[in-house]
This record gives structure tokens, C-alpha cells and sequence, in this order.
């Protein structure tokens, strides 16, 4: 009379294990779940605010024992560059490209890596093999500064037009083509493109810098009117003083010396340096 019994507690035995098997199945699933979004969460926090060191760290171990892991991969790629090792950053890139999973946004990632550590010719190439259909802001500013530096200035205009309607903060790329067009003497044009990325961005010193450039290759030595603290316009009267002396309008650039170190908030080692050598050089 007890084997039935025994039998039905056998099978309600199984039972209860096979569902706390099942339990056990799903526990496991929601941490693995948990530790996913934790070491998401943890890579993100590493590339945003982490010392580029310690970031550079944490993705070369992590890289190290899940070395099939293309995220973890492109993150070590991008701790590299964030900590200025572009030689390192080209390497890692060129590794994710290599891996299953790698996409036409990891070229374009390897090959700016590759302008950073200096290799042009090599991001050109690599750029090159960029499927056209691949339109972004970083591609097309990659491709403007490469086309900067053979000369081919058509190209030049062309992608950083295309560069500036694909991004909603254009500033830094609006600099750059300035920039381009103040080395090509076009210097009307790279003011107003100063301008433009100044009012993207009114905190874009180098802009505001470059701006005064434009402004002394024109001969026109009156400070634009930006906002500026007084360290920074003692800074920009500087660079215009430097643009006037260059050009042999020596006494406007010594008065601009002077009313630079007089706007200074502490002593301006450049610019008394460069008067009193002025000075000296016309006693």
C-alpha cells in the first residue's frame, strides 16, 4: 500500500526539482541580465568621466578576458584616443575591423584614429573603402580634411557642406573649414565661417582666435565683438598684435601689445616679452 505513495512523492519530488531547476534557470538569466547593464553602465561611465588612464586600463583588461567582445574592442579604441595614444588607437581600431560584427562606422573610427596618429595616406585608404551609401557627420569631416591636405579644395568645400548639415553642433567643423579657407587666403569667407561657429558655440575660443586672424590678414585690427573674458580678449589683442607686426604694421601691433598687458588680469609674460623686444630692437 505504501508503493503507490512513495511513487506519487518520488514523481511530486522530481517535480518540485525540475521547477526549482527552472527557477534556478530564470535566477541565473536576470543576473546575467543585471551584469550586462551593470558592465554597460560601467563602460559608459569609464569613456565620459573615468581619467583617460583608467579607462584605457579597465578596457585593456576587460579586452583582455573577453577578447572575442567587439564592444568592449571599440571602447578600448575609443579610451585610446580619448587619452591621446593614437598610434595605440589605430592598432585597436584596425583590430575591430578585423571581427565579425564590424561595421563601415568602425572604418570610419580606425581611419580617423589613423589621421590622429598622423597617417594620412593610410586614412585615406581606408576611407576609400567606405561603402558610399555610409553618410555621416564624421565620415564626411574625415573626408574634408583629407582633401584639405592634398589641395583639392572643391572637395574640400563640398564634404564639409555635406559635414555641417549632418550634425546639429557644426561648430567644431565650421572652424576647421574656416580654417581652411584662411589658409587659402579667402579670408572674407573664413570670417563669416568663424563667425557661424562661434554662434554654434560661443565658448569656441579656437574659433574666436582664428576669427582674429581673418580679421588682421585683412588689415582690419578692431577686436570682433564676442564674448570674451578678460583673459581671453587680453589673448585675442595678442594674436592681433602678432597679425599687425607680421604684416609691417609694427607700431599698431605695439599698441596693441601694450593694451593687451593693461587687459591681462595678472602679468602677460608673451606679450610684455614681445614688446619690450620691440622696443629694443627700435631704440
Amino acid at each position: 500500500m505504501r508503493h503507490p505513495i512513495l511513487a506519487i512523492l518520488a514523481f511530486g519530488g522530481a517535480a518540485l526539482l525540475g521547477a526549482c531547476g527552472e527557477k534556478g534557470s530564470d535566477v541565473d538569466r536576470a543576473v546575467q541580465s543585471v551584469n550586462a547593464i551593470d558592465e554597460n553602465n560601467l563602460s559608459d561611465i569609464m569613456l565620459s568621466v573615468a581619467d583617460p588612464a583608467e579607462a584605457v586600463a579597465y578596457f585593456k583588461r576587460a579586452t583582455a578576458e573577453k577578447p572575442e567582445r567587439i564592444d568592449l574592442q571599440r571602447n578600448l579604441g575609443k579610451a585610446l584616443v580619448k587619452a591621446n595614444l593614437n598610434v595605440e588607437a589605430a592598432g585597436a581600431w584596425s583590430r575591430v575591423t578585423t571581427m565579425a560584427g564590424a561595421s563601415a562606422g568602425d572604418q570610419v573610427s580606425y581611419a580617423d584614429a589613423l589621421i590622429r596618429a598622423g597617417q594620412w595616406d593610410k586614412a585615406e585608404a581606408v576611407l576609400d573603402a567606405v561603402p558610399p551609401t555610409h553618410e555621416t557627420y564624421t565620415r564626411y569631416k574625415l573626408e574634408a580634411m583629407i582633401a584639405d591636405g592634398n589641395k583639392e579644395w572643391a572637395k574640400a568645400d563640398s564634404f564639409y557642406e555635406t559635414a555641417v548639415g549632418l550634425t546639429t553642433r557644426p561648430s567644431g567643423v565650421l572652424n576647421n573649414w574656416g580654417y581652411s579657407k584662411l589658409s587659402r587666403g579667402e579670408y572674407l569667407e573664413a570670417e563669416r565661417l568663424f563667425g557661424e561657429a562661434i554662434k554654434y558655440d560661443p565658448g569656441l575660443f579656437t574659433a574666436k582666435n582664428n576669427l582674429v586672424l581673418a580679421r588682421g590678414a585683412q588689415r582690419r585690427y578692431q577686436l570682433p565683438i564676442v564674448d570674451v573674458n578678460q583673459t581671453e580678449r587680453a589673448q585675442l589683442l595678442h594674436t592681433m598684435a602678432l597679425t599687425a607686426i607680421k604684416q609691417g604694421d609694427v607700431e599698431i601691433g605695439k599698441s596693441l601689445l601694450r593694451d593687451a598687458i593693461d587687459t591681462h588680469p595678472q602679468h602677460f609674460e608673451d606679450a610684455a616679452r614681445a614688446l619690450t623686444a620691440l622696443e629694443g630692437a627700435r631704440s
